[in-house]
């Protein structure tokens, strides 16, 4: 039924073409395999195979799909878990129509999805460190630039492509060269990964 619904959606919306479905992780994992989509939109919980479970094999892709988590009150652990495993975001099944397709959309450009019903709990509970984890977060950050260094901050604030492009008076084709740096320099699997190093490191308030 949520499969269905979400289907109906996605499909009167401009720009979106649902080219598969699944009902398990695993089958969605192949099925990406064979259809190469922008975003993987994947139930945490899925019956054989939960989505979880799909998380590796969707970002062992290439071009690996941006992987939005659908989820619902009182799984932050999983959730927490799917986003340090690389996934880009997480969306609330009660969201409505327009929340699903704002977040197909900012997933495809490339910006992190995170709910804002379960936000402040999940990053607080990734955020729970120690002067070690500091540490950690400086070094893997020592290779990024200056400029790759204020858009990590900004990333920590959870500006999008087009809002660090205006801040800094640069192109959005700059900014997602510089993220890409980013990623790569700091071995981060996602946005959302990156935001928490942000965080970790000291680089937000």
């Amino acid at each position: 039924m949520v499969r269905h619904g979400v289907r109906l959606i996605l499909r009167h919306a401009d720009g979106i073409d649902v080219v598969a479905e699944a009902s398990d992780g695993r089958q969605a994992a192949d099925m990406a395999a064979a259809h190469r989509p922008d975003v993987a939109l994947v139930d945490i919980r899925m019956p054989v195979c939960d989505g979880l479970a799909a998380i590796a094999p969707l970002l062992a892709l290439d071009p690996a799909p941006r992987i939005v988590m659908l989820t619902t009150f009182g799984e932050e652990d999983n959730v927490v878990r799917a986003l340090r495993e690389g996934a880009t975001g997480f969306l609330l099944k009660d969201e409505g129509p327009q929340e699903l397709i704002s977040a197909v959309r900012a997933a495809a450009a490339g910006d992190a999805v995170l709910s804002p019903g379960v936000t402040g709990t999940v990053i607080a509970r990734m955020l729970r460190g120690s002067e070690a984890d500091t540490a950690v977060g400086e070094d893997r950050m020592v290779r990024l630039t200056a400029r790759e260094r204020e858009v990590l901050a900004m990333l920590g604030e959870g500006l999008s492509n087009q809002d660090i492009a205006g801040r800094l008076g640069i192109g959005i084709g700059t900014v997602k060269s510089h993220v890409g740096a980013i990623l790569d320099k700091t071995g981060s699997a996602s946005r959302v990964q990156a935001a928490l190093l942000a965080h970790q490191a000291g680089l937000t308030s």
